[in-house]
């Protein structure tokens, strides 16, 4: 669905990008321009920068670029019409959206609708006589009929043909009943229900929409879960079951569990801020979206060793995105359902308020490792725990869990403290070693290496990428430069393309900025464009730049070009040269 260009553009004006990452990112100013942590990888010193002149953020370490849409993008996890609706909604405008791909649309309506029709098909088997086994594993689990009602709950029949066959009684098709999930094919192109005796979770997106099901067997048969497939309405990374419900919590704190019975079973509880992911391990969009709605989320994962694996790894995920992290003990059983039907609510919300924060909980998982009767496993304890204790960001801190963990340990804080500091010298090396690899000159970090784009051409191209450094600064020299060099002078395809948009741009009177062109440009050659103009160029030395970058690649053509028999390839280099000094253009 395509979006005016007048409309993008008075939105990308109203944008404040430095307003915006903030909200995500801690910026500290540094010159003209401010600086963090990249939200999109992994870092210890800041890479991540935001230049409010140009409207642009870039990150000399993964290559991640572009403007106020692209970081909503990338950050909310949001396809491209999803983040301009986004920021209109904070800008108080109405997005006037134009016809663009009717067909697309009408197919993701008619998807929509199927899967809402296909909720209501498994809903009715469950209330039926079909659907007596299945009611009976529900009950058996102490879900009353309200809590199936609130989340829908339904049966799929053990049947190959019953969903597809109601449904095409609907006039829904094969084709979109397949596009939604709900069909397969086999090899020979034979149509049949995807899910098949097995108790139905719809899955509901924040907006209230069915995008998919999660179904499971009620006896001990693999798979025990099946999940929707990736459609053109479900993305599971995106997604959290039971996300449609706990936004609306007046908690202060959401509980993350590992699946749909743990998650029903909180509802049902009083603890309405219970969600979980879907079928895979936590995501970075996942944590994003949490991150939208509280400031902290308590881990309460199985209590076994791959519950406690996936709990070490949720840490990070959601530290990275900026919540709060705790972790939930669950003693004497082996999931939060089984615990509150054991226990019961008064008892698991004890063990909420006793939910240690996550560097206790490291230091704990990391002590139950060693035998603390033998002096040499205290010891690597000890430098274990020291790794994580000198990451934490400040002293106060560092100092707290040092003291309680030499406690731990038996050993004087003293002695403890002083192996600290050297596993900070040593964080800190490795940190100055990475940031070193990381931080690139621009030109350098342009070279998107695993991103699929490639220069045959290192010299032409990093001309080129100087002439887009100059448009971006002073659009004006286009007169000049188009009339000595077409984007089909360049050497990369990508950047000449960037080059004839700039130009497209030009002729119709809008700026040539990098938010102009986000929705021209795939990601990769996005992240390539705003690594290209990091470069600075003073204003006073601009057209003689222009002008050399412009020898530059004419001079390359020539020579990846080669005269043709019986030309002089010096007098045609002398016609180059004289045409980008403005003499003999052709014209």
């Amino acid at each position: 669905m395509a979006i005016d260009e007048r409309f993008l553009d008075e939105l990308n004006a109203r944008c404040d990008i430095v307003d915006i990452v903030s909200r995500y990112v801690a910026l500290k100013k540094s010159g003209s321009n401010y600086f963090g942590l990249c939200p999109f990888h992994n870092e210890k010193t800041a890479s991540f920068s935001v230049a409010p002149d140009k409207q642009i953020f870039y990150c000399f370490g993964c290559g991640a670029g572009g403007g106020p849409i692209r970081f909503i993008m990338n950050i909310e996890g949001l396809e491209f019409q999803d983040a301009v609706r986004f920021l209109a909604k904070q800008y108080n405008m109405t997005v006037p959206e134009t016809e663009g791909n009717p067909e697309e649309r009408h197919r993701r309506e008619h998807i929509l609708q199927a899967l809402k029709e296909a909720a209501r098909f498994f809903y009715a088997q469950l209330h039926s006589p079909a659907g007596a086994q299945a009611l009976a594993y529900f009950q058996g689990r102490r879900l009353s009929k309200k809590t199936m009602n609130n989340f829908g709950l339904g049966y799929a029949p053990d049947s190959f043909h019953a969903l597809m066959d109601a449904m095409t009684a609907k006039g829904f098709s094969k084709e979109i009943l397949e596009k939604a999930g709900l069909l397969a094919r086999s090899p020979n192109g034979t149509y049949y229900d995807k899910f098949r005796n097995r108790v139905m979770f719809p899955i509901i997106d924040i907006r209230g929409d069915v995008i998919g099901f999660g179904g499971r067997v009620m006896d001990d048969s693999k798979p025990k879960y099946l999940n929707s497939p990736e459609t053109q309405v479900f993305n599971k990374r995106r997604n959290l079951f039971a996300m449609n419900m706990a936004k609306r919590t007046k908690k202060e704190y959401f509980l993350l569990a590992e699946g749909y019975m743990d998650v029903i079973a909180l509802h049902q509880a009083g603890f309405d801020s219970a969600v979980a992911s879907l079928g895979t391990a936590l995501t970075e969009e996942q944590a994003r979206l949490l991150s939208r709605y509280t400031k902290t989320v308590i881990v309460c994962y199985d209590a076994d060793t791959a519950g406690q694996t996936a709990s070490q790894r949720a840490i990070d995920i959601l530290k990275k995105a900026g919540l709060r992290v705790k972790i939930l003990k669950i003693p004497g059983a082996k999931d939060p359902d089984e615990f509150i039907k054991t226990k019961g609510p008064d008892a698991f919300h004890k063990l909420i308020e006793r939910s240690d924060n996550d560097i206790r909980y490291r230091i704990e998982s990391v002590r139950e490792k060693y035998d603390f009767t033998e002096d040499d496993q205290r010891i690597l304890f000890l430098k274990e725990a020291a790794e994580i204790i000198a990451a934490l960001e400040t002293q106060v801190e560092r100092d707290v869990y040092t003291t309680s963990t030499a406690k731990l340990a038996g050993v004087t804080p003293e002695a403890f403290a002083q192996e600290v500091r050297r596993a900070q010298l040593r964080q800190g090396k490795k940190a100055r070693q990475q940031m070193h690899r990381e931080v690139r000159a621009p030109i350098q970090a342009a070279q998107p290496k695993d991103r699929g784009i490639h220069f045959d051409n290192m010299k032409s191209a990093r001309a080129e990428q100087g002439i887009l450094a100059l448009l971006f600064s002073d659009a004006s020299l286009m007169e000049d430069m188009r009339r000595q060099l077409k984007p089909q002078d360049f050497s990369s395809p990508e950047l000449g393309k960037m080059y004839g948009y700039a130009s497209a741009l030009y002729n119709t009177g809008r700026n040539i900025t990098v938010a102009a062109m986000e929705p021209m440009l795939e990601p990769a050659e996005l992240e390539l464009l705003v690594a290209a103009i990091q470069t600075q160029i003073p204003a006073d030395t601009r057209h003689k730049a222009m002008e050399d970058y412009i020898r530059v690649i004419q001079e390359q053509n020539v020579s990846a070009n080669p005269a043709d028999p019986g030309e002089d390839p010096l007098l045609r280099k002398a016609q180059l040269q004289r045409k980008s000094k403005g003499f003999d253009t052709g014209e």
